[in-house]
């Protein structure tokens, strides 16, 4: 037995346990700095979630009348759906043209309707280059947004800012850096960020099924053939 009173073998023990709680903590803080590095590091090329368009931009930003398909014809002929919207959890569609595998590559990628270029750069991996474009347009009398989405592309033709008219070429069909036989994903999405997220999700809230979308909101008959020419 111990002749030492318990306030001394207990401080005899603080010690130590100070200096597994400093390792504990020091491990900690490296493995964080090890994960978040990287980001940090590279945080010049991200845009932040709050890097929206002001209330100015937005009511300056032209109507959309009219919306067309982004590859194929205007109608969405000459190009099929490869996996539709919430098929795999999948949040779009996988656009090819009629030929498949990669017979569509370079093919043109055209913007769907009148908007502004939210975001135009390479996506990371397995996404390629995207460009995300932001919409106005009005529906039962009411002025509502809708971002259309374009991954995959191998070349970009736009800039974030840019003004774009309906059927202005945005950049070509691509493979997701390599990754895919080449294709189009696709997107509609109701809410305003340039956020580019996961192609795959069970839920599906703030999506829309871009094949009924676009074919609600044609704005024209079919025999108005040919999109527009845009300098």
């Amino acid at each position: 037995m111990s002749d030492l009173p318990d306030e001394k073998r207990l401080s005899r023990g603080r010690p130590w346990s100070l200096v597994a709680l400093l390792i504990f903590l020091l491990a900690l803080m490296a493995d964080l700095a090890w994960h978040i590095a990287p980001e940090l590091l590279e945080r010049r090329h991200y845009q932040l979630a709050l890097d929206l368009p002001s209330p100015v931009e937005l009511a300056s930003l032209p109507m959309a009348t009219r919306f067309d398909f982004p590859i194929g014809t205007e109608h969405g002929t000459l190009a099929y759906n490869a996996q539709p919207f919430t098929t795999n959890s999948h949040l779009g569609d996988d656009l090819n043209g009629i030929g498949g595998e990669n017979s569509d590559l370079g093919d043109p990628v055209f913007a769907v309707a009148d908007g502004r270029v939210l975001f135009a750069r390479e996506g990371g991996p397995g996404w390629g280059k995207i460009v995300i474009v932001l919409h106005a347009y009005r529906e039962n009398g009411l002025r509502n947004y809708v971002q259309s989405y374009y991954a995959h592309l191998e070349t970009i033709l736009v800039r974030p800012g840019e003004l774009l008219r309906r059927g202005q070429q945005i950049g070509t069909v691509g493979t997701g850096g390599g990754k895919y036989l080449a294709h189009l994903h696709f997107e509609m999405r109701e809410f305003v960020t340039p956020f580019v997220g996961a192609g795959y999700r069970k839920e599906t809230r703030g999506w829309l099924n871009p094949e009924e979308f676009l074919r609600a909101h044609r704005g024209a008959p079919d025999e108005d053939v040919g999109r527009p020419q845009v300098e």
